[in-house]
């Protein structure tokens, strides 16, 4: 079935959540990559407050995703959708008129808790909307989310040719009309009415007493620390390798990493859902992620075999990562919602999310030190050896709790702890009244 035919299948709100992220990455990736030239620019900020800023949104989004799907197991996914889009719709139109760091601090945090309260309500609509599909509905939902990534910054350049205001009140428009479209047009869909009955504290606690999740959810920071290297380890190489064309180079990777993803989502999920299952998918999954490493360990710089090795060992590292991140996202998305027990799913989304964002955080931090004091060295090799091996590590810690819970079941009760639902575990569906097999 092609990926229009697909997405077609899906009832109107699936659809409609799908083409929602189309847009809310457009407007996000046509302003974001190009905030920081223009503070440090046209604003002349130092380079210290031009890193609060970007912080200051980091931190909002991150460090608030666990209040965000609370919040939305409680209120309903709708509101946190609506209210999310609109404020981040104020965050940009304030950058349009923002000129002070107080007020570029406001719309900073603003933007950035926006993504805290739609980011993981979206995905637990979209699990509860899809059913007994939910792993094909989050296959779709990437291919959206990935051509989001690569229209957004082909966007922003062209409007960037007038002025960095037009930038930000286009994608404040973006932002308005897809608070307008699902206000409208997305039903209300809330949780069970017993979620409401759990304190907040107890809730809370049931996430961290799920042993299995909380596992899980560590041993993912590998997989997103690697992937992010996307936006960071490899366009430093890029710069290393090519200086002058670095930013052809680095468009080249993402037009590579959105087409891989835009074409191929759909037969990678369905190969190896069809081959593995979900937890061994997760695990070849991330290995693909860590060997995407190793041709950059083989040519690390232009002087062993010449800068076209150079160059065709990065644009290999960047295909491997997008092949990696298209298998393991819609059965990490699933698992989520599998070792949740199809409860509180906003709430556990909201603390997965929190947990990889924190190792980000750490990683991006390390990664960049490492890659310093390794050019510095002549050592390159290191870091890209040092990536593969977390990555080796991520997938061997997948490996041992999926093989920890083979054949067992079980639904998480969000006041007790969960240790008997497995990465590759069958529960029953709190939705549809039907049982769902996850692999």
């Amino acid at each position: 079935m092609s990926a229009i035919a697909t997405f077609r299948s899906f009832d109107a709100p699936a659809r409609l959540l799908m083409v929602n992220q189309f847009g809310i990455n457009l407007g996000f990736y046509m302003l974001m990559p190009f905030l920081a030239g223009y503070l440090a620019g046209p604003l002349g900020f130092a380079a210290w407050a031009v890193g609060l800023v970007l912080g200051v949104r980091n931190f909002s989004q991150q460090g608030m995703f666990l209040i965000g799907g609370t919040l939305a197991d409680r209120l309903g996914y709708k509101p946190l959708i609506v209210a999310g889009c609109l404020l981040r719709t104020g965050g940009f139109a304030l950058l349009v008129f923002a000129t002070d760091l107080p007020a570029l601090l406001i719309a900073s945090a603003a933007t950035g808790f926006a993504g805290a309260l739609f980011n993981p309500a979206v995905r637990a609509y979209l699990a509860a909307e899809s059913g007994s599909r939910r792993v094909e509905a989050f296959a779709v939902f990437n291919i959206f989310y990935q051509a989001g990534i690569l229209a957004g910054p082909l966007v922003g350049v062209a409007l960037l040719a007038l002025d960095f205001r037009v930038v930000a009140a286009v994608a404040a428009l973006v932002f308005a009309v897809l608070t307008v479209a699902q206000l409208l047009a997305l039903p209300a869909r809330r949780e069970r009415p017993d979620h409401d009955r759990v304190p907040v504290r107890t809730a809370w606690a049931g996430v961290l007493r799920n042993r299995r999740f909380v596992a899980f959810s560590v041993a993912m920071i590998g997989s997103y620390v690697l992937s992010f290297q996307m936006y960071l380890a490899l366009p430093l190489q890029a710069e290393t390798i090519t200086r002058d064309r670095a930013q052809l180079l680095v468009s080249a990777l993402f037009v590579i990493s959105a087409v891989i993803a835009v074409a191929g989502q759909l037969r990678i999920t369905a190969w190896f859902r069809a081959r593995w299952g979900t937890g061994r998918a997760l695990v070849t999954g991330l290995t693909i992620l860590a060997v995407a490493f190793l041709p950059l360990a083989l040519v690390p710089v232009p002087a062993r075999f010449g800068t076209w090795a150079a160059v065709a060992a990065l644009l290999v590292s960047g295909a491997l990562l997008a092949v990696g991140t298209a298998a393991v996202f819609p059965f990490e998305m699933d698992t989520v919602v599998t070792l949740a027990g199809d409860r509180l799913v906003g709430t556990y989304y909201g603390f997965y999310n929190s947990v990889v964002g924190i190792g980000i955080l750490i990683g991006n931090l390390a990664t960049g030190a490492v890659f310093g004091a390794a050019r510095a060295a002549e050592a390159e090799w290191a870091v890209w050896t040092g990536l593969a091996l977390i990555g080796f590590v991520s997938a061997f810690a997948l490996a041992r709790l999926d093989r920890a819970g083979t054949g067992h079941t079980g639904a998480a009760d969000p006041t007790a702890a969960a240790d008997d639902v497995a990465i590759s575990a069958r529960p029953r569906s709190r939705v549809s009244g039907t049982t769902r097999h996850v692999g």
